[in-house]
This record gives C-alpha cells, sequence and structure tokens, in this order.
C-alpha cells in the first residue's frame, strides 16, 4: 500500500465520507476501485472514454484556475 494526500474539495469530502459510513464502506477501497476502473478503461483503447476522461481534466483544471486568485498564472 502506499499514503497518498490528495486535496479534494470539502463539501464533496463531507458527502462521500457521510455515503461511505451510512453504507459501511472504506473510502479508501472506493477510491482505489475508482481510480482502478479508470485506469481499465484508459487500457481499453476506447477513444470514447479516453476523450471523455479528458475533457473531465481540462474541466476540472478550469475550475480549480477560476478558484485560485492567481490561476491563470498557474
Amino acid at each position: 500500500m502506499a499514503l497518498k494526500t490528495f486535496n479534494i474539495d470539502e463539501q464533496i469530502y463531507k458527502q462521500f465520507s457521510k455515503h461511505c459510513k451510512s453504507e459501511g464502506l472504506s473510502m479508501s477501497k472506493k477510491v482505489e476501485r475508482f481510480i482502478a476502473s479508470e485506469i481499465e478503461n484508459l487500457k481499453s483503447g476506447d477513444k470514447e472514454i479516453r476523450d471523455k476522461v479528458e475533457e473531465e481534466r481540462q474541466k476540472r483544471i478550469r475550475e480549480e484556475n477560476n478558484e485560485h486568485p492567481l490561476g491563470k498564472y498557474c
């Protein structure tokens, strides 16, 4: 196992944490399975999936840059 630190929107974290607790789920395992699924999607060679993943990535970058006071320079 590797211990990693991620920055996550506080509201998203709280909602996810609440959901996992109410369902008796491990947050770490859920995140691990999500990442594994994303890797499989990328490996599949499905251009539509890769394009969607890239579009989501670009959207997150734009949102992060808009929230950061110097975002347009970072």
